[in-house]
């Protein structure tokens, strides 16, 4: 007679093997095979290292592939430095150093950035030059460009710059028969300042820039950017002594202008403005060291508003440079 079973219960079948794994653990024994290589391993860094080689010799590049660009500091102001290029940044900047023939290694161009008569010139430039050209995001050219950098969506890889002699500076503008109109600069640090001082001395027909080897800010990535590709055309000297150099200057019939709030002659009323010169300009807060003062042929004030109390190292420079080139003009 048969159990009366309990309501609602059943008899479950087990499926499956009663015994043993059903083979599961003797096929996580075998082999799968060799380990591949990291660099055929997608998720790998090497295997990322060696996606960005090829797309980088893909596009044409040279050099080091998949290497990460290296950017510049634009508060840097010292001319030593690891890296071996600059990263020029800003359209015009760009186009004038491509113009210039500089040797530039590398193109870089944002994705999907707006065409202009600029943009075309360039890739036009590079094209023929053979310089690669890279597509990067607008993220990594704001990495390249640097703290408060404005790359406009493109920027060029150029060799470290190559500072002049100053008196290779001088027998140059000599040769040409024209009359020297040279910029040296004491103290100044501001990397923007010195590219604002390389744009006036280009517009305003000056033919150099001289720096002092020390304390003095150099043609960076921010003093490109600032001078709106006026670099490429101004050459900059660095000069191992500042003062010894303004005397040698002195002896070869080139005078000294200095610019210091406390002048002695007023700048509209200058009278060398005719003759060989080069202006000394200082730093907005310090001036004119003593030493460049005392080799100064003549201090050189700017009138301003008694509520101000100094005038920017690059704005001064350029208000000079313009009444300098204004009194010749009228002289021509």
């Amino acid at each position: 007679m048969a159990k009366p079973g309990r309501p609602g219960a059943s008899r479950g079948k087990k499926k499956g093997p009663t015994k043993g794994s059903g083979g599961q653990k003797r096929r996580s024994l075998e082999g799968k095979g060799p380990t591949p290589k990291a660099e055929d391993r997608a998720w790998h860094p090497a295997g990322k290292r060696k996606a960005a080689q090829d797309r980088y010799v893909a596009a044409g590049g040279k050099g080091r592939p998949g290497a990460k660009p290296q950017g510049s500091n634009p508060n840097r102001s010292g001319r030593g430095s690891s890296d071996d290029t600059e990263t020029v940044t800003g359209r015009n900047s760009v186009l004038e150093a491509l113009r210039a023939r500089i040797p530039a290694t590398a193109l870089y161009v944002a994705q999907r950035v707006e065409m202009d008569d600029r943009v075309k010139e360039m890739l036009s430039i590079a094209t023929n030059r053979e310089i690669a050209i890279l597509e990067v995001t607008r993220p990594e050219l704001d990495r390249m460009a640097g703290f408060d950098g404005v790359h406009q969506g493109v920027a060029l890889k150029v060799p470290p710059y190559e500072y002049a002699h100053p008196q290779d500076l001088l027998e140059q503008v000599l040769d040409t028969g024209a009359t020297p109109l040279l910029i040296a600069l004491d103290g100044v640090t501001d990397p923007r300042n010195l590219g604002a001082i390389i744009r006036s001395t280009a517009a305003f027909g000056g033919q150099g820039i001289i720096l002092p080897q020390r304390r003095s800010a150099s043609v960076n990535s921010a003093a490109w950017k600032t001078s709106a590709g006026a670099a490429a055309r101004i050459p900059v000297a660095v000069a191992p002594n500042l003062t010894s150099t303004l005397k040698e200057y002195k002896k070869q019939g080139v005078f000294v202008l200095g610019l210091d709030g406390g002048g002695d002659v007023s700048l509209p009323k200058l009278e060398l403005a005719d003759r060989p010169v080069v202006i000394v300009v200082g730093s907005e807060g310090k001036g004119l060291s003593r030493l460049v003062t005392e080799t100064c042929d003549q201090i050189v004030s700017i009138p301003i508003s008694a509520a101000t109390e100094s005038l920017n190292a690059g704005i001064a420079a350029s208000v000079a440079l313009y009444q300098v080139a204004t009194a010749r003009a009228a002289q021509d």
